[in-house]
């Protein structure tokens, strides 16, 4: 109790506004202060940081993403050049386990995905071997 009655009063004494100014002044006037000469070496540290990223970022990740591009680009005319020297859909064999359906989906007929694209899906009930 006793304790609890010394920091009110001491909390009410320093929370006065011209000591708090006078506190504060006090901790930040002085220059070689080692806390202020540690904040301003983060800041200058996070300054050239953040230079160095944002030129990583445009002079690296901007290249990269053009070669990616390029690449995934080849590689789409590969496949479907590959594609058009297929059999067409409807003379494919179609397994038992290709379009496997244990009910009809709410759309359409009830026989196509919600990703069905139609070059590349085909799906003929009576053909299953």
């Amino acid at each position: 109790m006793l304790a609890q009655r010394t920091l009110l009063r001491a909390g009410q004494r320093f929370s006065s506004p011209v000591m708090r100014q006078t506190l504060q002044r006090r901790l930040a006037s002085s220059s070689d202060n080692a806390f202020i000469r540690e904040r301003e070496a983060v800041r200058h540290h996070a300054a050239e940081t953040t230079g160095l990223w944002k030129k990583i970022s445009i002079y690296g990740t901007i290249p990269f993403l053009v070669l990616a591009s390029y690449n995934a680009w080849v590689l789409w005319n590969e496949h479907w050049e590959h594609w058009s020297h297929m059999p067409p859909l409807e003379e494919r064999v179609e397994y038992p386990y290709q379009n496997i359906r244990s009910k009809n989906y709410p759309w359409g007929d009830g026989g196509k995905t919600l990703f069905w694209n139609d070059k590349v899906n085909y799906h003929n009930k009576d053909k299953t071997t």
